[in-house]
């Protein structure tokens, strides 16, 4: 599986996310994205957070959520993966850098700013269950650590390398 990085971004903390052209990505993330809740959010095992524009594109021309590229606040925002086929525990190389699928994101109370239901419309019980089979399976993202560090840019590859044991 192999994809295309269409955006990066970070913010000071919170939703929405603003694009930069490049970063360095560090086992706490990306350099200068900062975090509304360091006690929920972030940390060593919720470094990144990838979403696919395919998502983001679907939520925007299907479902008229006025988003855009960050505002659910991703820092990757990947093009050309299927987030059904997303699991924990695979390996991407992103850019320079190597993450490790972590956790699914659970979305938090700060999105409604996009519409109430925008987290119904992401995520059920059955991905809190950990059923791929859901069809809101990956919508809201997933977290990723850091295996190890380096640069990303805009339009840089992001390619499945493994399954880690």
């Amino acid at each position: 599986m192999t994809g295309t990085i269409i955006q990066i971004s970070i913010s000071r903390g919170g939703v929405p996310k603003r694009a930069i052209a490049e970063g360095m990505i560090t086992p706490l993330g990306i350099e200068g994205d900062g975090h509304a809740h360091p006690e929920i959010h972030g940390g060593p095992r919720q470094a990144i957070l990838i979403i696919c524009a395919e998502v983001i594109d679907d939520l925007i021309f299907v479902r008229g959520y006025p988003l855009f590229y960050g505002a659910l606040g991703e820092n990757l925002t990947i093009r050309g993966l299927n987030h059904r086929e997303i699991r924990v525990g695979q390996r991407y190389r992103a850019g320079q850098a190597l993450l490790e699928i972590t956790k699914l994101r659970v979305p938090c109370n700060t999105i409604a700013v996009y519409g109430a239901n925008i987290g119904n419309e992401i995520y059920d019980a059955q991905v809190k269950a950990g059923n791929p089979e859901s069809p809101r399976w990956g919508m809201a993202g997933f977290y990723a650590s850091v295996v190890r560090s380096g640069e990303v840019r805009q339009n840089d590859i992001i390619a499945l390398i493994d399954q880690a044991v």
